[in-house]
């Protein structure tokens, strides 16, 4: 007997006609409202996993470069299908998006990577887990995290792997400052540097977001931070997160002399060297014996030529910072180097200082102020 189903009665053929329609009747609702109990479950359930498994049917904005030059004249916001995760990878709901010199020389075609259009700028990126492929636990949807990737786009599709979880203590926006500034000095300063409590580290271009990043985790290494920027706004930015001592260069006339004479004609242990150009040319003559000149770009646009004979006679080595490369030879290094980073940030030791707040329409523009050397701290653009 089915359960709720009028019964049949014992002897069949004792019905009348007009009780069998009435059973039958009775039956038939009987079905009809189990029928429609069970299609609602499996609509839920439906309902559920596709929204677990998202597979990127809508429409979203995205910044996109189709001609190389200047950001704020070449970029375009654009409308594309969502992407589709696929095996291994997840789809990622974006909150914030960190955008970086590299990505300037992208547009241009000048960063020593080739530069495939269509291009979208941003390689750091902060958002929510709203889908994933084939193979990963629905039980990351919801997962707050950061990763290397993503870009100025509404959402984007990213590796599991890559995708690391970003603690209650850190928002966003501070997270979308960390992976490529931090992630590059950690692996400057400790990789390559082997940079010891107690040392003097100089900072140059010490109010952007690399130099930000050096004199924090400098300062949490247990190092003497002296730090050189331009104008007294970046100066007092250097100041408030605890370099030792600050140095305008706009209003002070020899560097080395002065660098010299807060390191009483020692020199420095450590160079975090950014700017290049003649600014290198200065800082090679700070360095003390044994010490350690890391070059970590030319953002100034000079690659300088560092004689040797100086190197050999004042002992110090040039040390090359290839943190985009170290990556491919050792991939894990970037989450462990992004652990570390956290675990200072959930300290109070590390805090991305960020530039004004910007908006999605304003991108382009914020990267090309970025260009041109309007901004200062880290550029992070909210989505």
């Amino acid at each position: 007997m089915v359960d709720g189903a009028p019964s049949r009665g014992s002897q069949w053929g004792d019905r009348s006609d007009a009780a069998l329609s009435q059973w039958w009747t009775g039956f038939t609702r009987w079905l009809h409202h189990r029928w429609l109990a069970w299609t609602g479950v499996v609509i839920t359930i439906i309902a559920i996993t596709t929204n677990i498994t998202n597979t990127g049917r809508g429409i979203m904005r995205v910044w996109q470069l189709n001609e190389l030059g200047d950001p704020g004249d070449r970029l375009a916001i654009v409308e594309v299908d969502e992407p589709e995760p696929r095996a291994g990878q997840v789809l990622v709901e974006t909150e914030a998006v960190g955008l970086a010199f590299p990505d300037v020389l992208s547009c241009r075609g000048e960063y020593q990577v080739p530069t495939q259009l269509p291009f979208t700028p941003g390689g750091e990126s902060a958002g929510r887990i709203v889908g994933v492929g084939e193979g990963v636990d629905p039980a990351r949807v919801g997962e707050r995290i950061m990763c290397l990737g993503g870009g100025l786009s509404e959402r984007f599709v990213t590796s599991a792997g890559g995708a690391i979880t970003v603690p209650d203590a850190v928002g966003s926006r501070q997270a979308a400052a960390m992976p490529i500034n931090y992630g590059t000095t950690w692996f400057a300063l400790h990789d390559r540097a082997r940079l010891q409590s107690g040392e003097t580290l100089l900072v140059t271009g010490a109010a952007g977001g690399t130099g930000t990043a050096a004199i924090q985790l400098g300062l949490a290494a247990g190092a003497r931070v002296i730090a050189i920027a331009g104008g007294e706004r970046k100066a007092q930015i250097c100041a408030d997160l605890g370099a030792h001592e600050v140095i305008d260069h706009r209003s002070t006339d020899d560097l080395v002399q002065r660098v010299r004479d807060l390191t009483d004609g020692k020199g420095v242990d450590v160079a975090y060297e950014p700017v290049g150009g003649d600014v290198s040319q200065q800082v090679r003559r700070m360095m003390a014996w044994d010490g350690r000149f890391l070059v970590i770009g030319f953002a100034g646009g000079d690659i300088p030529n560092l004689p040797a004979n100086h190197i050999l006679l004042k002992n110090y080595s040039v040390v090359g910072v290839h943190w985009g490369a170290s990556l491919g030879r050792d991939p894990q290094s970037f989450n462990r180097q992004m652990v570390e980073v956290f675990a200072l940030a959930e300290k109070g030791l590390v805090d991305p200082p960020l530039f004004d707040p910007v908006d999605f329409d304003g991108a382009a523009q914020a990267l090309q102020d970025l260009a041109d050397r309007k901004t200062w701290a880290k550029v992070v653009v909210d989505i």
